[in-house]
């Protein structure tokens, strides 16, 4: 069975100190209401707070990961962290390919096909992320747009590499516009990549890959959108820094 993994993308947001204290929040009310253990539960700050995170959450149901990774191991490479060097500090997973690197920061899928196999190499779990724009919905394109992310993003993952990697499919058109996929059209597209990740590793990977929802899930929505056969968890946006929200998010994933 899948286990429901609920991912909290902070974005640019929250100091250091604000960072700290909004965890040390988080991490109270997972320990005072958090009852199962079917839920797995990732904040990812900005890259100043990811190992005083790390430190924060140790022994609860929390863990850390990273908004982006390098796919180099070392070198002359202002700003970036490899995968290893997020491991050292206390970090799990590694978002790659978010819409908005793509967009504002130009990352192409052959660009996050680097990242996610540096990230697979260090053991960190990929969470590799696809979507589609309005024009591209509007013009009935996006199958064909998913497809090619998904063949170019995993083209060097093997069959046994992907037990650490994590598809999320966020429509571009449904982050941060308050706009949301319905659940049956959220269901549809992860039934299609489900479909697709048969085609290439065999059934028993697809069955075993967990492949989550982003944009604009709600506590309002979470319960809906999670209840779809092939949705396996959100990654959860703007409601990720709201404590109370998030959680709600979380019990609706259980």
């Amino acid at each position: 069975m899948r286990k429901t993994l609920v991912v909290g993308n902070w974005k640019m947001h929250k100091n250091l100190t604000e960072s700290q204290a909004l965890i040390t929040e988080i991490r109270g009310i997972v320990r005072d209401e958090f009852r199962h253990n079917h839920a797995q539960i990732v904040i990812c700050p900005t890259a100043l707070a990811l190992a005083s995170s790390a430190r924060l959450v140790e022994g609860s149901e929390i863990t850390i990961g990273a908004q982006n990774v390098n796919e180099h191991k070392e070198g002359a490479y202002t700003g970036e962290w490899s995968a290893a060097m997020l491991k050292s500090a206390g970090v799990t997973h590694a978002i790659i390919g978010h819409s908005e690197r793509r967009q504002y920061y130009n990352e192409t899928s052959a660009v996050c096909a680097l990242k996610n196999k540096a990230a697979v190499t260090e053991e960190l779990i990929a969470i590799y992320c696809i979507g589609e724009s309005l024009s591209e919905r509007e013009n009935n394109q996006f199958l064909e747009v998913l497809q090619l992310q998904l063949e170019e993003g995993l083209d060097s993952i093997s069959a046994d590499e992907m037990n650490v990697v994590v598809i999320a499919y966020e429509p571009v058109w449904a982050i941060g516009t308050g706009k949301t996929a319905t659940a049956q059209q959220a269901q549809d597209i992860h039934a299609f990549v489900r479909q697709w990740l048969a085609g290439k590793y065999g059934q028993p990977v697809a069955d075993a890959t967990r492949i989550l929802y982003g944009g604009s899930v709600k506590p309002d929505n979470a319960k809906d959108i999670f209840g779809q056969p092939d949705i396996d968890g959100g990654l959860i946006g703007g409601a990720s820094l709201k404590p109370r929200d998030f959680f709600d998010i979380i019990r609706a994933a259980q």
